[in-house]
């Protein structure tokens, strides 16, 4: 597993503005870790602690995710390859949204960064930490969540098994209004595979 790891300015070069030339457009071939991830997965063996006014409540919930390579992304001379992903969750045996979330999972090549995280190409564990106040890949919220559920600490972690599924297990650390103690929402699931990932636009043409 990676450790989190920070990139300081003098890591950076002078030149700020040129891009890569040597930019391969088959994102699927370029992902680093987040290789094994690429498709649609859905699972059930699960757990949800959310914090309630009576206590932890605890789910189980059935989830599908949907993760697909994107084009190569340039930022100066920065590359990266990645996937846009789509988890959509609900209760066993109900149709109504429990929980729905779009994001993106981005890989450096170049330095081996995994957003926060520095890990190995062919890695099968790694970590994602956000920490409140600090200034890079750091937290914010809406007003509603941070004067009642203040995140102050954010961590997944990403296992790759060897059966071919994949398995995550997350905490956000919460200041919840009018409680002493932190309260750590934590959701866990492992998820097999039901699909292949689509290739990025540049890689169909």
């Amino acid at each position: 597993m990676g450790g989190t790891g920070e990139t300081t300015v003098r890591d950076y070069p002078e030149d700020i503005y040129t891009e890569p030339s040597d930019v391969d457009v088959q994102t699927l071939r370029n992902l680093g870790p987040l290789t094994r991830m690429a498709g649609v997965w859905e699972g059930s063996r699960s757990l949800d602690v959310n914090p309630k006014a009576a206590g932890p409540e605890k789910n189980a919930f059935v989830e599908r995710i949907e993760l697909h390579p994107i084009d190569p992304q340039t930022n100066g001379p920065q590359l990266f390859y990645g996937l846009r992903y789509h988890s959509h969750i609900v209760k066993p045996g109900e149709v109504e949204t429990y929980h729905d979330q779009v994001g993106y999972w981005l890989w450096e090549p170049a330095t081996g960064a995994l957003i926060q995280t520095l890990a190995p190409k062919d890695a099968t564990a790694f970590e994602l930490m956000a920490t409140r106040g600090t200034t890079t890949n750091g937290i914010c919220s809406n007003p509603f969540l941070e004067y009642a559920f203040k995140t102050v600490e954010y961590r997944i972690s990403v296992t790759i098994n060897g059966d071919g599924t994949w398995s995550y297990d997350e905490d956000t650390v919460l200041e919840v209004r009018g409680k002493s103690e932190p309260f750590h929402h934590t959701d866990r699931n492992t998820l097999t595979k039901v699909g292949e990932p689509i290739p990025n636009p540049l890689a169909r043409q």
